[in-house]
């Protein structure tokens, strides 16, 4: 990895802009070295000096286009049933509620699953460290004829949960008003726990480990099914994870839009108040008492049409990032596990723009005036801070920077070293930066940068 870092960061190595360029009708995605265009219809590999077409799967009706997907890499130190568990696959979610695992190399479809017909399945989401993932169905709304008849529509959602390497389904699992109360928003599956967003702001951790379930195998009979097989048409996959009792609130805060995490050592959370005086801050606290940091209150007071972005940083060093369009600071946090004392929130370093906010005129007299300029933080025409990709094994952090001085929207990457912030490479890109475009910057293959445009 320090020979490719060294590569990477030498004076003599150019990036160049590849001779294709490529548009798609919906959102083009990135994973792994490959890019999904036409909605993950066709794909093409970037392994190579220009992206070359490995599939392009059969083109599909609106009730089986694909409504999420999800790419699946088995760890290398498992034995699985078949090969093909061993090889990179695509998850994808059709509209009709069918489950395909696709080879990420070929597009060959290697597995499907019928979920169900009863329910309305529509979103995909990773619980990575559990190996898992799950299927979320559309919220259940209670209509103005079902109210003026009396009728209680207690059921929200539906949460169908997978195993991978193999797939194997854990079970469905039915978010309800009885147990978890009135006002669920949102659900999602996260490291084992269950996280319910609520109308009233606020936010619930509930174990997922102790729910009751009875055992369902993919492609097998079940007595919740009079017999009939998991997984296949009309009947899909019963709810067998059944909740008669709120399981016990791990944690809870209320927050800006539903907005929390966690993270850090000690353990903290990130989160904005749901108060108007707070607006634009994020507080830093403790997650085993709520105790808020030395220092916890971080606010950048961003005169900008983007707001400012703050998250841990992903090479659980448990340092926080704080992104705004003139500066970048990376935080730490210094506490101790069991102190009394509470945490204290330093910088570790900084990045900041070059901007000149100074207009000097001469008056016909020959003097000489300088005045300040009133500008937002993320005004076009100055250098301002994009977006930040960390690269873990070379150890990198990539910012994204642009600069119109000259009428012109540009932007470059800069290479700092992650751990002390020092510059090490400047990469400008050739392509002017458009302000209404949505963009995203990737790694690929240690030595090359990809940015594109949606």
């Amino acid at each position: 990895m320090k020979v490719l870092r060294a590569l990477l960061l030498q004076d003599s190595r150019d990036f160049i802009k590849v001779k294709q360029s490529k548009t798609s009708k919906s959102t083009i995605m990135y994973e792994n070295g490959k890019i999904y265009f036409e909605n993950y219809q066709k794909c093409y590999s970037c392994v190579h000096s220009e992206p070359q077409v490995l599939y392009k799967l059969p083109k599909r009706s609106k009730l089986e286009k694909f409504e999420d997907a999800l790419l699946c890499q088995s760890p290398l130190d498992k034995t699985l049933p078949s090969p093909s568990d061993h090889k990179p696959s695509l998850i994808a979610l059709t509209a009709n509620n069918w489950l395909y695992r696709l080879s990420a190399e070929t597009g060959e479809e290697l597995q499907r699953v019928y979920l169900s017909s009863n329910h309305k399945f529509r979103y995909l989401g990773w619980d990575v460290p559990q190996e898992m993932f799950y299927v979320k169905s559309v919220q259940n709304k209670e209509t103005s004829l079902a109210r003026q008849a009396g009728i209680t529509q207690n059921t929200v959602m539906h949460l169908a949960i997978f195993q991978v390497f193999p797939l194997e389904i854990v079970g469905i699992l039915e978010i309800n008003k009885k147990v978890f109360g009135n006002g669920v928003t949102d659900v999602v599956l996260s490291q084992g726990v269950l996280v319910v967003s609520y109308s009233n702001k606020s936010v619930k951790l509930y174990s997922f480990e102790h729910t009751v379930q009875r055992k369902l195998t993919l492609g097998k009979s079940s007595s919740l099914l009079g017999g009939k097989t998991v997984g296949d048409v009309p009947f899909g996959i019963p709810v067998n994870i059944q909740i008669t009792d709120c399981p016990q609130v791990l944690f809870e805060a209320s927050c800006t839009n539903n907005s929390i995490q966690i993270g850090g050592y000690p353990w903290h959370y990130i989160y904005t108040p749901p108060h108007k005086n707070d607006k634009g801050t994020h507080h830093i606290c403790s997650v085993k008492d709520s105790t808020l940091a030395t220092n916890g209150i971080q606010n950048m007071n961003c005169c900008s049409l983007e707001s400012d972005g703050i998250f841990f940083h992903p090479d659980d060093s448990g340092r926080i990032i704080h992104v705004g369009p003139t500066i970048i600071n990376v935080l730490k946090i210094l506490g101790e596990l069991n102190s009394g004392l509470p945490s204290k929130i330093v910088k570790d370093f900084f990045m900041a723009t070059h901007r000149n906010n100074t207009v000097i005129t001469v008056t016909s007299s020959g003097r000489t005036v300088k005045r300040r300029l009133q500008q937002l933080d993320d005004d076009p025409d100055q250098e301002t801070f994009r977006m930040v990709e960390y690269e873990d094994e070379l150890d990198l952090l990539a910012v994204v920077v642009t600069n119109g001085e000259e009428g012109e929207g540009r932007a470059h990457i800069r290479l700092h070293d992650n751990q002390s912030g020092q510059l090490l490479r400047t990469v400008d890109l050739i392509e002017p930066w458009d302000e209404v475009s949505d963009y995203s910057c990737r790694y690929q293959r240690h030595t090359e940068l990809f940015l594109y445009g949606v």
